[in-house]
């Protein structure tokens, strides 16, 4: 009998409780209904203000280096639009192995020449407010026009400051003032494996509605060399996965930070005229604005220069008649007479180790090193050689082949 009434008493003690937080929490106010319904607004506002964190959360994560250096460098990559001058060739319809027709009737079977206006497709970046644009020389090359298009819509007409060739750069000038331009970085700085961010005009599509196409990768390998390639000399290419295609030379690479790394200048195929494979690579950005200065001045690069020596690699036979024990090196064996090497005081025998920061193992080396260096007429090419079991230190002035 206790037991029950401790029951009854329980649980009539629990409604009571009950009942008193029913009644503060929506009875009170004289039962006025609005202490409930403030209660319901409140609890709506904290969810909508729990929803507006949630959607500035995940703007803000979407918000990155990379959309953050894409938005910075976006108004100053332009695209470009040359008109060339190309010559073709056309194979003659005729044909005969008669060495009579083909002495008196020559212009009946020789194939024939001719020129032909092209036009061609290529990115550009602007490197100052007052216009100077940089792109591949070989994307501006026997042109008779370049129209620029730029963010804002307009198209300019671009004069051709300078160009060199051999780097494969070329330096415009459109007129216009207060322009948003580039900010360069170091390549000597670049990290393998950081993101790579290549901006550009592929295929032309810049003209659609006046933007950039980006693409993003990493950074694939550092410095590779692929010497000579039609006239021109790649060293030290930067080689990314960042997607570069048809129109994308002469653009932009950059990385997170926003910062202009290199020059993109040619993918890797196969074959000729195929697209993109996922290898791409760009000149060095150092190696693009140590020559702004020269091509402002003097519109081109002048490398025409001349060492005035021969050298061979260096055989067994050769090694123990100098008594040669190093490994690598190339013998002198021919000096021109008043030659830059001869004045330099270079000598017959000689065995050259190094040319500037280069090592020397072949003669291949030699004009590698020359390239690598970037030497030009005027500069000193500092030389190491053996000699008598002496390594010495030599500077050859690069003359000017047009004195001689």
């Amino acid at each position: 009998m206790k037991r029950a009434v401790s029951s009854v008493f329980v649980i009539f003690t629990l409604g009571i409780i009950a009942g008193a937080i029913f009644y503060y929490n929506f009875g009170n106010s004289n039962g006025d209904p609005k202490s409930f319904n403030d209660t319901l607004l409140v609890d709506n506002a904290f969810a909508s203000e729990q929803r507006e964190q949630r959607n500035d959360d995940l703007y803000k994560s979407r918000q990155n280096s990379i959309t953050t250096a894409v938005e910075k460098l976006s108004p100053a990559v332009v695209g470009i639009n040359v008109m060339q001058v190309r010559e073709l060739r056309r194979k003659s319809p005729f044909s005969t192995r008669d060495p009579f027709l083909r002495e008196f009737f020559p212009e009946f079977f020789q194939d024939q020449r001719y020129r032909q206006e092209i036009q061609a497709l290529g990115s550009g970046f602007i490197i100052s407010s007052d216009g100077y644009i940089l792109t591949n020389e070989h994307v501006v090359e026997n042109a008779t026009e370049v129209i620029v298009t730029m963010t804002d819509g307009s198209k300019e007409k671009a004069e051709i400051v300078g160009t060199d060739p051999t780097s494969d750069v070329a330096l415009l000038k459109i007129a216009r003032n207060n322009l948003v331009y580039v900010v360069m970085g170091n390549a000597n700085e670049i990290i393998l494996g950081e993101w790579a961010i290549a901006i550009g005009n592929p295929f032309g599509l810049f003209e659609i509605n006046n933007r950039a196409t980006v693409t993003v990768g990493v950074i694939s390998a550092l410095n590779r060399d692929f010497g000579e390639i039609k006239g021109r000399v790649y060293q030290d290419m930067i080689q990314t996965d960042a997607s570069i295609n048809h129109g994308n030379s002469g653009g932009p690479l950059c990385n997170s930070l926003g910062e202009v790394i290199g020059m993109n200048a040619f993918i890797y195929s196969e074959k000729e005229n195929e697209g993109s494979v996922g290898i791409g690579f760009a000149i060095p950005i150092n190696r693009v604005t140590r020559l702004i200065d020269d091509l402002k001045k003097y519109h081109t690069i002048d490398r025409d220069f001349w060492i005035g020596i021969r050298v061979k690699s260096i055989d067994q036979a050769i090694s123990q008649k100098l008594g040669y024990t190093k490994n690598g090196g190339v013998m002198v064996s021919y000096i021109d007479r008043k030659s830059p090497s001869e004045k330099a005081g270079i000598k017959l025998g000689d065995i050259i180790i190094q040319i500037g920061n280069e090592t020397i193992f072949s003669d291949e080396d030699v004009t590698a090193a020359i390239y690598e260096e970037d030497y030009r007429v005027n500069d000193m090419m500092a030389v190491k050689v053996w000699r008598d079991g002496k390594v010495i230190d030599l500077n050859i002035l690069l003359e000017s082949i047009r004195k001689n």
